[in-house]
């Protein structure tokens, strides 16, 4: 591997990386405006009897996956206040659903954001999954302390230079 992980050979610099190696957030004014799409998702491992709670709506807190997705948002809409070099994106959609999964036992999530820009949504996509799940954590703590957060991930995305691409 070469320098940054990148295979040897032609010599590819990070975006947020300017040519003396600080930070910098990447100019996008030259680019033209597409629409984008990216979908992440992830998943909640926890005991049986708590999914049970989630799924039958006992937890003293309240409808844990109503207010996951609700949380993950309002989270996706704020992600250029979280993600230090992230651009302000106008989401012209962000769905978030729950899905329950006894083969886990736990919750999915997915996020799916869409924008027409300059910039893609994928950072928007991550951060509702990621918000969604950590909400269901909190909802469901005193029910579950081991449950665990994983596998979030982006799916998906389309538009912008790169086009369309898929997890395989």
């Amino acid at each position: 591997m070469g320098p940054q992980g990148s295979p040897e050979g032609p010599r590819r610099r990070l975006s947020h990386v300017d040519p003396k190696g600080a930070a910098q957030m990447v100019d996008v004014s030259g680019k033209d405006d597409t629409q984008r799409l990216a979908r992440a998702t992830g998943t909640i491992r926890m005991e049986p009897a708590t999914l049970r709670a989630i799924t039958k709506n006992t937890v003293k807190k309240g409808d844990v996956i109503a207010v996951a997705r609700v949380a993950g948002i309002l989270a996706g809409k704020q992600t250029a206040a979280l993600i230090p070099l992230c651009h302000p994106v106008p989401l012209t959609d962000l769905q978030v659903t729950v899905q329950p999964d006894s083969t886990i036992p736990g919750l999915r999530a997915e996020a799916i954001a869409r924008t027409v820009g300059k910039t893609g949504v994928e950072m928007e996509a991550l951060t509702a999954v990621a918000v969604t799940l950590i909400t269901v954590y909190d909802m469901a703590k005193a029910l579950d302390k081991g449950m665990v957060i994983s596998d979030i991930c982006l799916e998906e995305k389309q538009g912008g230079r790169s086009g369309h691409w898929i997890r395989k």
